[in-house]
């Protein structure tokens, strides 16, 4: 009865294993489809209602697909893993480097990269991977001394970016001429605004909801299992940045089919360095903030 009852608790908690770690899948592929089908899309129409150029939409989209990232960071930090997120974001920026690469490689837009506002934003996107890396080898602990460094460096990052385009990137396309020359304004766009900002409201409390969901699966994953952090961080890398990959593609698809393929490739750089330096700077900024707090 003694090996019997022995074999049965071993199942059982093999089996509540995997139904977690499906959990963890499951919640973890609603916070990336919500992403993907409902805040991408959304704020890409904000921002086109309010007549963005390519490198403003590419911002914000860096922002909205970095919302899995502050989510599972956030939420990581509050139940004590914050080298989970850490790894998270090493993981996440590395991959979302890779995707783009991938993404200028199959639309052939290799020779825009030769532009000297993409290097210099390239090399910056190299940055927010090693400085991660730096602290990793050393063995440097995410505490609140390494804030003001990381905020000093995200105000670097975008003064750079901003001036880098302003100087190597001077044309004015006759598009962005003419929604210059229009008023924004109208009352039309103020209903499409007001309208677009409701649905962020009900995108973002769907995945407040479904981040605290994935924040107790977290906790028993790593504490009940004793999966390490680095496991999870690198699997919630991997599945964080698939927002990233969508909105690579569709930029330069977009473009592309206007026969403006440096537009395309300058929202898809800005997304990624901004989605990097974001998730480096801010987000992992506030795991640290939490941690502390609830430490």
């Amino acid at each position: 009865m003694g090996k019997i009852g022995k074999n049965i608790k071993i199942r059982g908690k093999n089996l509540n294993l995997i139904w977690t770690f499906i959990k963890f899948i499951f919640y973890t592929g609603i916070i990336v489809v919500i992403s993907k089908y409902l805040l991408v899309p959304v704020l890409r129409k904000l921002g086109e209602a309010l007549n963005l150029k390519p490198k403003t939409i590419g911002n914000v989209a860096g922002i909205a697909t970095s919302t899995p990232e502050l989510l599972t960071v956030c939420f990581s930090s509050f139940t004590g893993l914050i080298s989970a997120g850490a790894y998270n974001i090493i993981s996440s920026n590395i991959i979302n480097l890779v995707q783009y690469l991938f993404t200028v490689y199959i639309n052939k837009n290799q020779k825009v990269l030769a532009n000297r506002a993409i290097t210099i934003d390239l090399i910056m996107v190299i940055l927010t991977i090693a400085i991660p890396a730096f602290l990793f080898i050393f063995n440097i602990e995410y505490s609140v001394e390494i804030l003001p460094i990381f905020i000093l460096l995200f105000l670097a990052f975008y003064v750079i970016n901003n001036n880098s385009h302003k100087v190597y990137l001077k044309r004015q396309t006759i598009q962005e001429k003419e929604i210059q020359e229009e008023t924004k304004w109208v009352r039309g766009k103020i209903k499409i605004i007001i309208k677009y900002t409701v649905y962020l409201v009900i995108i973002a409390i769907l995945l407040y909801t479904v981040g605290n969901l994935l924040s107790d699966t977290l906790e028993a994953l790593c504490i009940n299992f004793r999966i390490p952090q680095w496991i999870i961080g690198i699997l919630l890398g991997f599945i964080t940045s698939v927002p990233e990959l969508i909105t690579f593609l569709e930029a330069q698809k977009h473009y592309n089919k206007e026969k403006q393929a440096e537009d395309g490739v300058i929202e898809a750089t800005n997304n990624l360095l901004t989605s990097n330096i974001f998730n480096l700077f801010v987000i992992q900024s506030l795991g640290i903030i939490i941690f502390e707090i609830f430490l």
